[in-house]
Formats: C-alpha cells, sequence, structure tokens
C-alpha cells in the first residue's frame, strides 16, 4: 500500500525540507483530508480529535499561498486564548521564515504599543486574539480589506468565551470571497450555524467523529474523600513519576492552594490561570516546557488547546464540566500517536460524572485503587486482602498449634514441676503450700468451699467503717 506524503498532497518545497528537519515525514488523518482542500481554495469545517496535528493541517497551505512579496496583510489566524495563539505564532514562525513570510502576533495582555510599532513591518500573516485584533482595528493601525484567508482555531472554545462577535466583527472586514477554516476536536450546533452563515460549500471533514480522544490514551480514575484528593494526587505523581503532569481544577480561587501544597511536597508546581499577568503565564509554560516545574496546576481557559512535548500525565483533581472539556483536557497528553494517561480524582458522590463521560464519549475508564504502594483494579484489591488475612489465620493457627505441641512437650518432660525430692527439702509439697495459701486468704480456721466462713467474711467486709456501737451490736448478735 502507498503511504501518502505531504508532497503527494500538494506541499512543496521548502516546506518539505522543513518538515524533515523536525522529523516529520508522514501526514496525519486530519491533515491528509484537510491539506488538499484548503490548497483548492475551498472552506473547510474540521473535526479531530485534540493532538491529531489540526495546526499544520491549515498553516501549511495558509503559508504556501501566501505572496511573500506583497507586502499586505493576507491572512489571519484567531485563538480563543492566549497560550494557543502563542503557540500557533512559534509554529507559523518556524514554518515561514524559509518562504520569507512575515508573521506577527497580536496578543491580547501583551503591550499593544510595541504590536503597532512591529505591524509597520507590513507582515503577510497575523496570529492573535478576537478582542486585541478587534481593538487594534478600531484605532485604524490594521486593515483587513486585503486579507484572503481566515482560519478559527478551537472554535468551540471561541463561543463559550462568548468571543463570537469579534469573529465576526472581523469577518465583515474581510474580502466577501476570503477563504474561511474552522477547526476544532468538537463541533456543536451554534459552530454549524455560524458555518452555514459565513461559508460557502464547505468541506466538512470528520475524522473517527465518534472517537472523539486519542486510540493511544489510558482513562482511568481513583475514588477518595474529599479531604484526601491531594494526597491521592501526590500518590499518583509519585507512582507513575512522569517528567511533565497537568493538574485541572475548576475554581481559580483553589490553584494557588494546591500549587503550594505541591510544592511543599516537594514536586516543584507552576500555577496557570487566565487572570494571571501574561508576561508571568508566557514564564511559567517556558519553565514548564524546559522541564524546571514538574506540575502545572492550570485552568481550563489557560491550558486550552497547549502542545506541551513529553506530556505522559494529565489529573484531574475536580471533574470537568462537561464531555468538552473532559475531551480537550485529557487532549494535552497521547498526542500524534504518542501513548499517555488521563487520571481523574473523584469523592463517591462524583462517580456519576464519570460514567456520563464514559457514556457519551464511548470511551472506557477504569477504577483503580491505591494498594501496598502499587495501582490496581478493584477486585485485585479485594483477592489481596483476602490472601492477606487467609495468610494470617495461617499464622495464626501455626503459632497455636506451635504452642500446644511446646506445652504438651513441657508437661510431658516434666519440665516447669518440682524435680523428684524437693518437697522432702523444703519439708512442704506443692499442694500443701497451695493450701497455706488458700488458707491465707480467706482468713484462720476456714476452709476453702465453706459457706459460712465466706458469709463472715462478706459481713466483716460491710461492717468496715461502721460506727463502734453498731458493731459491738452485730458482733453480739
Amino acid at each position: 500500500m502507498n503511504t501518502i506524503s505531504f508532497a503527494g498532497l500538494g506541499i512543496e518545497e521548502p516546506l518539505l525540507s522543513r518538515l524533515a528537519d523536525f522529523g516529520i515525514s508522514e501526514p496525519s488523518p486530519v491533515q491528509a483530508e484537510s491539506i488538499p482542500a484548503a490548497l483548492s481554495g475551498r472552506d473547510v469545517l474540521a473535526q479531530s480529535q485534540t493532538g491529531t496535528g489540526k495546526t499544520l493541517a491549515y498553516l501549511l497551505p495558509v503559508l504556501q499561498q501566501m505572496n511573500p512579496e506583497e507586502k499586505a496583510l493576507q491572512g489571519v489566524i484567531l485563538a480563543p486564548t492566549q497560550e494557543l495563539a502563542m503557540q500557533i505564532y512559534r509554529e507559523a514562525e518556524k514554518y515561514g521564515e524559509p518562504l520569507g513570510v512575515g508573521v506577527q502576533a497580536l496578543i491580547g495582555g501583551a503591550a499593544i504599543k510595541r504590536q503597532l510599532e512591529r505591524l509597520r513591518q507590513h507582515p503577510q500573516l497575523v496570529v492573535g486574539t478576537p478582542g486585541r485584533i478587534r481593538e487594534i482595528q478600531a484605532l485604524r493601525k490594521i486593515k483587513l480589506h486585503t486579507v484572503r484567508t481566515v482560519v478559527v482555531d478551537e472554535v468551540d472554545q471561541m463561543f463559550q468565551l462568548g468571543g463570537t462577535a469579534d469573529v465576526e466583527h472581523i469577518l465583515r472586514g474581510t474580502l466577501r470571497e476570503r477563504q474561511l477554516m474552522f477547526l476544532s476536536a468538537t463541533i456543536n450546533e451554534e459552530i454549524r450555524s455560524l458555518a452555514a452563515k459565513e461559508m460557502k460549500d464547505p468541506v466538512e471533514i470528520g475524522i473517527e467523529p465518534e472517537q472523539r480522544t486519542a486510540k493511544s490514551l489510558e482513562h482511568i480514575y481513583f475514588i477518595t474523600e474529599e479531604r484526601d484528593k491531594i494526597d491521592m494526587l501526590r500518590r499518583v505523581i509519585r507512582h507513575y513519576d512522569p517528567a511533565r503532569t497537568i493538574v485541572f481544577i475548576n475554581h481559580t480561587d483553589h490553584i494557588s492552594e494546591v500549587e503550594a501544597k505541591m510544592n511543599y511536597l516537594g514536586l516543584h508546581a507552576g500555577a496557570l490561570y487566565g487572570d494571571a499577568d501574561k508576561t508571568v503565564r508566557a514564564a511559567t509554560l517556558r519553565r514548564f516546557r524546559e522541564g524546571k516545574i514538574r506540575v502545572l496546576v492550570a485552568s481550563d481557559i489557560a491550558a486550552r488547546g497547549l502542545d506541551i512535548e513529553d506530556l505522559d500525565l494529565v489529573v484531574n483533581l475536580d471533574p470537568p464540566p462537561d464531555t468538552e472539556h473532559y475531551v480537550h483536557r485529557v487532549g494535552r497528553t497521547a498526542r500524534m500517536g504518542r501513548k499517555g494517561l488521563a487520571v481523574s480524582i473523584i469523592s463517591a458522590k462524583e462517580q456519576f460524572i464519570i460514567r456520563k463521560f464514559s457514556r457519551e464519549l464511548r470511551i472506557q475508564i477504569s477504577l483503580r485503587e491505591m494498594y501496598a504502594g502499587n495501582v490496581i483494579k478493584p477486585d485485585s484489591v479485594s483477592s489481596g486482602r483476602r490472601k492477606a488475612v487467609k495468610g494470617a489465620g495461617r499464622a495464626s493457627e501455626g503459632r497455636s498449634a506451635t504452642a500446644s505441641k511446646s506445652s504438651s512437650h513441657q508437661v510431658t518432660s516434666g519440665q516447669g514441676l518440682p524435680r523428684k525430692g524437693a518437697e522432702n527439702k523444703a519439708g512442704i509439697s506443692t499442694a500443701a503450700s497451695g493450701s497455706r495459701s488458700v488458707t491465707k486468704r480467706l482468713g484462720p480456721g476456714s476452709v476453702k468451699g465453706d459457706n459460712r466462713t465466706s458469709k463472715k467474711n462478706d459481713q466483716d467486709r460491710k461492717n468496715k467503717g461502721a460506727p463502734r456501737w453498731l458493731k459491738d451490736k452485730q458482733n453480739k448478735g
């Protein structure tokens, strides 16, 4: 069977050489479907799992069709978050450099003055967030009437973050005959409605739409008390010992607390959330990529679309709000066919959420337990406990049998008993010694088992502390 190549899809030099420099030789399924359609100028609505190479699926044809000699803006790529926009920008710079295509980042949170200065270099491609591009557009510092291609990445997240109005405003400023591409891991009715409104006869690409998570990704979960979740997180990270881990938190108020506890445990954690300063977020991501931070505690917004190399473990310390968030969280690992592990740490009352994800996504999310420092199946835990109990029972029986045997041996051999002739030397036998001790306890003149003596002794105990006249009266009686 002939293997599809990038050259066979229509990609030309020097992009082919650039792909080879980074060890990319074969296109992924979404790239194989999207690149020919994009090169032909068709509008594209593509759905594919996260980590399948969607960025290159649109970036390669967009760059190849640009004219570096034309000092005008020709393409715009929109991303919902600053981190994803920066990631796309770095890829665009990397592949656009050999073509001589100028790329500019227009991202919210950064100094707008510096961005305006760089726009004077007349880049052919702009990568940014919709809010910042619209802001610069309102200042009349960017002209979109020459834009021939618009790409909206993670379009479903764009809807959730309320950026749809900005996207529509930007689209109205571009050429009427422009090319439009929407890409995401999930496509809902709102996206289809916008596509029907803005696109012309789009090519719809769905790479295994029923398989919304990577096949090479393993899904498991642990049940623990709410107060023990941090400790379970520690045990999970210590057990699997990955080079990098992303831990997802639902509420940003809890991120700093989890970060502090991870650092206290010596796991070198950093925080990434939407309200943080852009410079701080960029520095945190850089340290995480470089391996200086081992655990990245993040919110959904901040970690949307991140592509981190050698990321083997993703942990949901809080259950995702819905299946779409679950898909995007776990999609940070097992990218481009590599293996990965997605772990959810939940309380017993949250177990129904995991069942819902498993049912709606048609994936197996298996229950696991920590037992004796190992991660095993629950039935294995019960089996191990039964074996431990049986083993303890056998050991107890063995000890009892040994003790009984030892006792029998001692009696038979006469150990622990007076030697023959010992009573003659002492002038008293063991039995006699025992009689004297009993006599001493019961009182003078008493005989063991005499009820009258016992009653008298009981009466004496009752009279102890009574007035003298009462004692004399009772004695007389």
